[in-house]
Parts: C-alpha cells; sequence; structure tokens
C-alpha cells in the first residue's frame, strides 16, 4: 500500500533537488550540498503534506558524510564514507556498510527468545535448527556489505546463548564446549576489506 499511495511523490519529484531512494515509506535523498538537502527536505514535506502525511521528525535530518561523521541508517544498514587501505597500502575512499545497531540489538533480541527459558522442555537441537533459520535469513541480508566484525559478534552471541541454554537444561556449568556436525550456521566467507580508518570525504 505504501508503494501505491506514495507512487504520487515518486512522480512529483524533481531530480533537481537530490536523487530520490524510496523503499516502502523509507526513503534517502542524495545531494550535493546542504543547500540542495535543505532544498530537497522542503519538497519533500511540501509533497508529504499534499498527501496528507508528514515526514517522522525523530527519522528525518541531514547528514554531512565527512570524516568522522555519523552516517546514517538505510533498511537495516548503517552506512558511512570511509577512508581504507587497498593494494599496496594505497589509500582509497569508500562508502561502506554493516548492519546497524538497531539491527543487531533486534537479532539479539530474537536469539533471546528462541533460547528463552520457557523453551527448556524442547530438545536443544531443536534450538539449534530455529536459531540456524534465523541467522541464515539475517546473514544473508546482510552479508552484501562490510559485516564480517558485526556476523563475528552475533556468531558468538548465539552460542553463549545455546550454552547458557543447556547448563540450565541439564543444570551444569556454562564453561564447556559443544562440537556437533549439526551446529550452528557459520560465518559466510568474507568479500569485504577491512576498514582500518574511518574517515571520509566530504557529501551530503
Amino acid at each position: 500500500m505504501c508503494d501505491v499511495y506514495l507512487h504520487r511523490l515518486d512522480r512529483g519529484w524533481d531530480e533537481h533537488d537530490g536523487i530520490l531512494v524510496r523503499y516502502a515509506d523509507d526513503l534517502v535523498v542524495m545531494c550535493f550540498s546542504r543547500s540542495q538537502a535543505e532544498r530537497a527536505l522542503a519538497r519533500l514535506v511540501r509533497l508529504l503534506g499534499e498527501l496528507g502525511l508528514k515526514p517522522k521528525t525523530a527519522k528525518t535530518r541531514i547528514v554531512h558524510l565527512e570524516a568522522g561523521g555519523e552516517g546514517f541508517d538505510f533498511l537495516g544498514f548503517h552506512h558511512r564514507q570511509v577512508r581504507s587501505r587497498g593494494l599496496h597500502g594505497r589509500r582509497r575512499v569508500e562508502f561502506v556498510r554493516w548492519p546497524s545497531n538497531r539491527a543487531m540489538q533486534h537479532a539479539r533480541d530474537r536469539i533471546q527468545e528462541i533460547t528463552a527459558r520457557r523453551r527448556i522442555p524442547l530438545h536443544p537441537q531443536v534450538i539449534v535448527e530455529d536459531l540456524n533459520l534465523l541467522l541464515r535469513g539475517w546473514m544473508a541480508y546482510f552479508r552484501y556489505g562490510h559485516s564480517a566484525r558485526r556476523f563475528s559478534k552475533m556468531g558468538r552471541y548465539a552460542e553463549e546463548r545455546v550454552a547458557h541454554f543447556i547448563s540450565r537444561k541439564h543444570r551444569r556449568s556454562r564453561n564447556f564446549r559443544l562440537v556437533s556436525a549439526d551446529g550452528l550456521v557459520s560465518e559466510p566467507a568474507r568479500t569485504d576489506q577491512p576498514v582500518r580508518n574511518r574517515r571520509g570525504t566530504q557529501g551530503w
């Protein structure tokens, strides 16, 4: 329904005010200067007003992509422009992305639900299978980016929750490891380059 209703926004947008990228009711406008960004925001407010809508104040802002900048979140990813070392130590500018803090917290909440105390009567293999379904889907979505470090964090968290679940089920210490051919999914192959120094060039 958002795509149908906001189609009028797409048709009424003027690219002189920036490049509009929209998915359902989430959108980003890419601009070359602050003045253009301010003009884009004003136009966005006006077009949405004609549809009886208005942007959420808490989620609508102008972000300057620069060295040490805050970046922005869009569709679960955190986007940021950084400087990194490429081949032969040459520095290069990249626009990178990884799972946002909100996306990480949402995944942790789901892992907690799957390994909750109320599920102790279930066999641990059922818990592992449910976790694998979650992790496979989550990693498949976020693998198109610089997500390796956050994948590692999420994998370790899932392992800790499984160990905690089993320790409660069998009333034993969590300081042990389980090795199984049907264990948790492994981290996918890393396709990104490590970001060593997060400095960016200017842009809006």
